[in-house]
C-alpha cells in the first residue's frame, strides 16, 4: 500500500454532508458544523469562500475548493453582500460523529439545478475524521486549498450532478463514494501542481528505491525490518537506501517505521477496547510490551494506557479543540 492511500483511508465518508443548491444573488451560507474537511465545487456560476481568520478565495464554475475545519467559513455570492447569512449545520450536523448527515435545499432561491442565468449552483461535501493517522494528512494540508477546472475530478463533476438532482435508493452511499473519488482527485492535483512544495512522503513516493521502501513499510509495518533487509528488498546497498531515505523524507527509515507504528497503534486502542496492550504491541511488531510502551511515550507522549483512557474520555469540545490545534 502506498503512503498516499494509507493516510486517506482514515477520511472515509459515511453519512456525509453532501448537499446541492442553486442560489441566486445575493445569497450567503456559512458552514458551522465543524467538519475536518469540506469540498466545495460550483458546476455553474460563481461565488467566494470566506475562511474565517483567512483571505477569501474566488470559486468559479468547476473549480474545487478545500476547506480544512473545525473553524466556520462562508460561500458567498460576492464580497460585502448584503444577504442574510443562512447557517448550514444545524439541521444537518450529527456532532459525535464528527461529521454531518446529507441534507439538501439550503436555500430555495432558483430553480433546483437549472444553473439558469445569473444563478450558481453549489456542490459541497463534508468528510468526517476517523483517527491519527487520518491526521497525518491534514498536517499536510493548508487551511484552505484550490484546484482549477479541467482535471481528473471534472468526470466526478458529472456523476455529481446527476445524482443530488434526484431523490433514489442508495442515494446516500453513493454520494459518499462519490465525494471519497472526489476528494482523491483534488489532493492529487494539488499535490502535483507545478512550483507546489508537497509533504516529503508524497514526492518520495516517485522515488524508484524510496517509493519502494515506503510501500514496504506500509504494507508490511509489524515485520522485523532492519535498514539491511528493507535495502535488500528494494533492490540496493544499505548505505544508499539509509542515505536517500533520509534525504527525501526526512529521517532516517526505521523513525520512520516507529512513527509509523505508533500511529496505527494509537488508533488500534481505541478501536479495540478489549485488547491489551501486549495485543497491539504483536499487531505492529513488538515482541516486548515494555519496549513497544517505552516507544508509544517517547513518540506520542502518554504511555499507551493513558492514551487510551484519555482518548476514550474526551469530550466532543476538547476534540473540536484538538482539531483546532491543527490550524495553528
Amino acid at each position: 500500500m502506498d503512503v498516499f492511500s494509507d493516510l486517506i483511508r482514515g477520511v472515509r465518508t459515511h453519512g456525509s454532508l453532501f448537499g446541492s443548491s442553486t442560489l441566486s444573488p445575493p445569497w450567503a451560507l456559512r458552514f458551522v458544523d465543524g467538519a475536518p474537511l469540506t469540498l466545495c465545487t460550483v458546476l455553474t456560476g460563481a461565488g467566494w469562500i470566506v475562511p474565517e481568520h483567512h483571505p477569501p478565495e474566488p470559486l468559479r464554475a468547476r473549480e474545487t475548493i478545500v476547506v480544512r475545519g473545525p473553524a466556520p467559513f462562508s460561500f458567498v455570492d460576492e464580497l460585502g453582500t448584503q444577504a442574510e447569512p443562512i447557517e448550514c449545520g444545524d439541521h444537518c450536523a450529527t456532532p459525535e460523529r464528527g461529521g454531518t448527515r446529507h441534507r439538501r435545499g439550503w436555500s430555495d432561491h432558483g430553480a433546483v439545478a437549472t444553473g439558469g442565468h445569473g444563478t450558481t449552483t453549489l456542490i459541497v461535501g463534508a468528510c468526517p475524521l476517523h483517527g491519527e493517522i487520518s491526521r497525518q494528512l491534514l498536517d499536510a494540508l493548508p487551511v484552505v486549498l484550490r484546484v482549477g477546472a479541467g482535471g481528473t475530478g471534472d468526470a466526478v463533476l458529472e456523476h455529481l450532478a446527476a445524482e443530488v438532482a434526484v431523490d433514489a435508493p442508495g442515494q446516500q452511499a453513493v454520494l459518499d463514494r462519490l465525494l471519497d473519488w472526489m476528494l482523491v482527485c483534488t489532493l492529487r492535483e494539488w499535490f502535483d501542481r507545478p512550483g507546489g512544495e508537497p509533504p516529503a512522503w508524497w514526492a518520495a513516493q516517485r522515488d524508484p528505491v524510496v517509493g519502494e521502501a515506503l510501500r514496504l513499510l506500509h504494507a508490511e509495518p509489524a515485520a522485523s525490518w532492519t535498514v539491511g533487509a528493507l535495502a535488500e528488498r528494494a533492490g540496493v546497498s544499505r548505505s544508499t537506501l539509509a542515505k536517500r531515505f533520509a534525504e527525501l523524507v526526512g529521517e532516517p527509515p526505521l523513525t520512520y517505521l516507529t512513527r509509523w507504528r505508533m500511529t496505527l497503534a494509537a488508533d488500534l486502542l481505541v478501536e479495540r477496547r478489549t485488547a491489551t496492550v501486549a495485543d497491539i504491541a504483536r499487531a505492529v511488531g513488538y515482541s516486548d510490551p515494555f519496549g513497544f510502551s517505552a516507544a508509544f511515550k517517547r513518540v506520542r507522549g502518554l504511555n499507551p494506557s493513558e492514551f487510551r483512557r484519555t482518548a476514550g474520555t474526551a469530550s466532543p469540545a476538547a476534540e473540536r479543540s484538538a482539531a483546532a490545534s491543527l490550524q495553528r
